[in-house]
């Protein structure tokens, strides 16, 4: 049983790590949903089992969010944030900090994966219509998004699961990741200003850009998010259940008179969602033979240790260039201490600031890259990478240095 576990996990992470198997068109989610299949059926997890593997609070929290997220989209709020920054472009090096100020921003709040899939196709065209190099300000809103996003537990998929299963205090967590995520953010801006010094000119007249609004921008239904956004962090701040709190807020919004219900749900990544639930059942079935507990004692043995604030930096790091940084979360989660927050902070930073590393360490990363080939905009690998290393270097070394 031990060895059949062992080869559903492999190929199941092997599989999530490249985004897909040769000849097939399976996609990273069914790769892992076949993983989770494949644990039940060759029995080393029972149906129930299966089921009781799901992080349900985790889910619900995630849900919650994807439908606020989307209420913000539909409201046009994000078009109308991305169209004002594209009036900067008279000034790229102005434009190029705009971008990554904003993005990191609303990355916090919103989730990265959303403001890097809204706001590319927007700049993309813009940058091209000012006869700009687009690939610098794009690896810049991939960079700037992943970093931003670091500040909260809400800011991504792997700091909802750690805060949700740890049961990390949302103010000590920010208050933790903030100053790393400044200083980081700071230094991304200063890599990128260096190694793109040259395709910045200090001044373009671009002409006014075009609006390409998506949808109708809604004063009144952005205001309703914003409340909405506002008075989750109030609740997040008491001792109510952030997942109770975050479903019943979302189902406010879905109360409307204007947006319609299939709209709103029409937005929520349930690719994702499905990705989680398969996720978790693949990391039980492993769990359940002890392969994972007796690798980390191997480890342990040769002197790893999870309270050495660069041990665990550099664990995390590896892993979420390995098979991303969800999948990297997931397996380290057995082994954080709950009785030390630090760690779960320590592995929330250097999972996400290790995703700009290269391409696949971040599902925003490959959203930015898919969305700028639709306009005829290629960010090969080793041009990503040449930012991405440098920028993660100097983002790792931050955490080791504030969190150490």
């Amino acid at each position: 049983m031990e060895q059949i576990a062992l080869v559903i996990f492999l190929v199941t992470y092997a599989g999530v790590a490249l985004g897909g198997i040769p000849g097939l068109a399976l996609d990273r989610t069914g790769i892992a949903l076949l993983g989770a299949i494949a644990m039940v059926a060759a029995k080393v997890l029972t149906t129930g089992q299966a089921f009781d593997a799901i992080d349900t609070p985790t889910i619900l929290l995630l849900y919650a969010l994807m439908v606020i997220s989307a209420q913000f989209k539909l409201s046009g709020f994000y078009t109308r944030v991305a169209v004002g920054l594209t009036r900067l472009l008279a000034w790229p090096r102005l434009f190029l900090a705009a971008i990554m100020a904003a993005s990191a921003l609303l990355s916090a709040f919103l989730t990265n994966d959303i403001i890097c899939l809204v706001f590319t196709p927007i700049l993309c065209a813009a940058i091209l219509e000012a006869r700009l190099n687009p690939v610098p300000f794009l690896i810049a809103l991939a960079v700037a998004s992943n970093i931003g996003s670091a500040a909260t537990i809400i800011g991504n998929p792997q700091n909802m699961l750690l805060g949700q299963v740890g049961r990390i205090d949302f103010l000590y967590f920010t208050r933790s990741c903030l100053v790393p995520v400044l200083v980081s953010l700071a230094g991304a801006y200063a890599v990128m200003l260096w190694l793109y010094r040259r395709q910045l000119p200090p001044r373009h007249d671009p002409g006014r850009p075009r609006e390409r609004s998506t949808a109708p921008f809604s004063r009144h239904q952005t205001a309703k998010g914003l409340l909405v956004v506002l008075v989750l962090i109030v609740l997040f701040l008491t001792k109510l259940p952030r997942e109770l709190s975050a479903i019943a807020l979302a189902g406010i919004l879905l109360c409307s008179r204007r947006m319609k219900t299939r709209s709103l749900l029409g937005l929520v990544d349930w690719h994702l969602i499905t990705l989680f639930c398969a996720l978790f059942i693949v990391m039980a079935g492993i769990a359940a033979v002890k392969l994972p507990q007796n690798l980390m004692a191997g480890l342990a043995m040769q002197g790893l240790s999870l309270d050495r604030a660069w041990h665990l930096t550099g664990l995390a790091a590896l892993l979420s260039n390995l098979v991303s940084n969800v999948p990297a979360v997931m397996l380290l989660l057995k082994f954080l201490d709950p009785l030390q927050p630090l760690q779960w902070v320590v592995s929330a930073l250097a999972s996400t600031f290790a995703g700009n590393l290269i391409t696949i360490g971040s599902i925003a990363n490959l959203i930015v890259i898919e969305g700028a080939r639709e306009y005829g905009v290629v960010i090969r690998f080793g041009e990503h990478a040449r930012a991405g290393i440098p920028i993660t270097i100097f983002s790792l070394m931050t955490v080791i240095v504030w969190l150490g």
